[in-house]
């Protein structure tokens, strides 16, 4: 389908396409740009062995491959989803594509652990443009009544990304495909890349801005900086002991924050285009789901504490401990497919769902490892409540969100969901993972490993059980809204505190 660059910017409320046939494709085009940076992510855990061996890394080096990928990722997504917003969507996710696809050959032609871990931060960066514009795009292109559908299948290729990447980067380090070893799992991004590229640059159109808009530089030097300050101390703190500089680093975050937000404030007294509109956060649903995605991603030290507790505590064989984690992983796939019907039959209350399940699976858990070292069946049940919910909250949380937010502002939106949800992760890495190793000790006996780990999984139930609480009052609040007039609804979705409704 051929069109002229006018007509090729969509406005917010056109469909994604004019036809049957490219409809679905630039859907499945999307898809795959939301698939890449999980699966880059959880590729990396199984290959960090043979990438020691390969390149000769050091040991700082090997935790950079991971890291610096994850926190170049989290600092600059709110940065990647204002792009989309001031200059196009379609551009900057081809843009952001191009670079990911570029820096995953880099990652895998690279010779020194100096030169991988460069080509890891760069990935991290590009997949920042790229990701938020997924969210964006689904947010303003697709009509409103295909967009849960939508979301569901969202989280259900999230939750595909996480396991293959898990088992897909060990059959390729095991099988060495066409005589490559560790290079696979990098390799395999650039044909993917190439034909997501293709597909976007062919069906998925634009949507941009009507006006020009200049990018706020100081406010992303800023945020970066924030968000920097507080990322890196909480990926690194565990390791290295929490050392004085580390929480100097997380405490020097505050004044440098309260910088950023007298900036963004000025340049919107000014009639200027700062790069946080902070607005949308004068919104109480849309901070209240800011809230619930911190807390949910919290339970990110699962993943952490599961596998120590399995591979060091009992003993297991990462093979084996890879399909011990098989019952979430399923509650991964199938969560996301049934959000859509259970937000048709109950609507708000699907996050109260979800939230629950993910609190009485991991309540289940923690039982479970009490009543026995090993896990059981029960143990296993507990995983699967846990993972059906954790499928169910995912993307129903980011469509929620985004739904909170104007059209004009779901780029950046969008970078401040996925921002949360990582700095969640870490937060939840860091803090719940001390429960779990002070609980731990010196004690080296499997019966101390499970009774460590059930501290890990109460707290993230605790947590849990929070979060079904302000689900409660998510819901109470947007009814309330609701049967508002149409203006103090309007007003409000924009950000203007509603003092009473009666």
């Amino acid at each position: 389908m051929t069109r002229s660059a006018s007509s090729n910017r969509a406005s917010p409320d056109r469909p994604i396409a004019e036809t049957p046939i490219s409809r679905p494709i630039a859907l499945v085009v999307l898809l795959m740009g939301a698939f890449l940076p999980p699966l880059d992510y959880f590729i990396v855990n199984l290959a960090l062995p043979a990438i020691r061996d390969g390149v000769q890394a050091t040991s700082a080096q090997i935790q950079l491959i991971v890291s610096a990928y994850a926190s170049a990722y989290a600092v600059f997504l709110i940065t990647g989803g204002r792009l989309g917003d001031l200059f196009g969507r379609k551009r900057m996710f081809l843009t952001g594509l191009t670079g990911f696809t570029a820096s995953s050959a880099l990652c895998g032609f690279a010779t020194s652990g100096s030169l991988l871990v460069a080509g890891r931060m760069l990935q991290g960066i590009t997949a920042s443009v790229m990701a938020p514009q997924v969210l964006a795009s689904i947010r303003t292109v697709f009509k409103p009544e295909q967009q849960v559908k939508i979301m569901g299948v969202y989280g259900f290729v999230f939750g595909a990304a996480s396991i293959i990447g898990q088992l897909g980067g060990g059959a390729l380090i095991s099988y060495h495909p066409f005589g490559l070893g560790w290079q696979a799992i990098f390799l395999v991004n650039v044909p993917v890349g190439v034909l997501a590229l293709l597909g976007a640059w062919r069906f998925v159109p634009e949507n941009a801005p009507s006006r020009a808009a200049s990018l706020d530089l100081q406010g992303v030097a800023l945020l970066s900086l924030f968000l920097a300050l507080v990322v890196y101390p909480l990926t690194h703190g565990r390791e290295s002991g929490w050392s004085a500089w580390l929480l100097f680093t997380l405490a020097a975050s505050l004044p440098v924050f309260a910088i950023f937000l007298c900036t963004e404030r000025r340049l919107k007294r000014d009639g200027r285009d700062p790069l946080v509109d902070l607005d949308l956060f004068l919104n109480p649903a849309f901070t209240a789901a800011l809230a619930l995605a911190f807390l949910f991603y919290c339970d990110s030290v699962f993943f952490l504490t599961y596998g120590i507790y399995l591979q060091t505590g009992l003993g297991w064989t990462p093979i084996v401990s890879g399909i011990a984690i098989m019952p979430f992983a399923i509650g991964l796939l199938v969560g996301p497919l049934s959000s859509p019907t259970l937000a048709n039959r109950i609507h708000g209350h699907v996050l109260t769902v979800g939230f629950g399940l993910m609190a009485l699976g991991f309540s289940t858990v923690a039982v479970a490892a009490r009543l026995s070292t090993v896990p059981t069946a029960l143990f296993y049940a507990g995983l699967v409540a846990a993972g059906i919910g954790h499928g169910i909250v995912l993307p129903s949380i980011v469509r929620i969100a985004l739904m909170e937010a104007d059209q004009t502002k779901s780029g950046l939106a969008s970078g401040v969901v996925i921002s949360t949800l990582q700095i969640g992760s870490a937060f939840g890495t860091a803090a719940i993972s001390g429960l779990f190793f002070a609980a731990l000790g010196k004690q080296t006996t499997p019966t101390a490993y499970a009774l460590a780990f059930r501290s890990g999984v109460t707290a993230n139930a605790a947590l849990l059980f929070v979060c079904v609480l302000l689900c409660l009052w998510l819901v109470r609040y947007q009814r309330g809204r609701d049967r508002a007039p149409l203006h103090i609804r309007e007003r409000d979705r924009e950000g203007v505190t509603i003092a009473s409704r009666g």
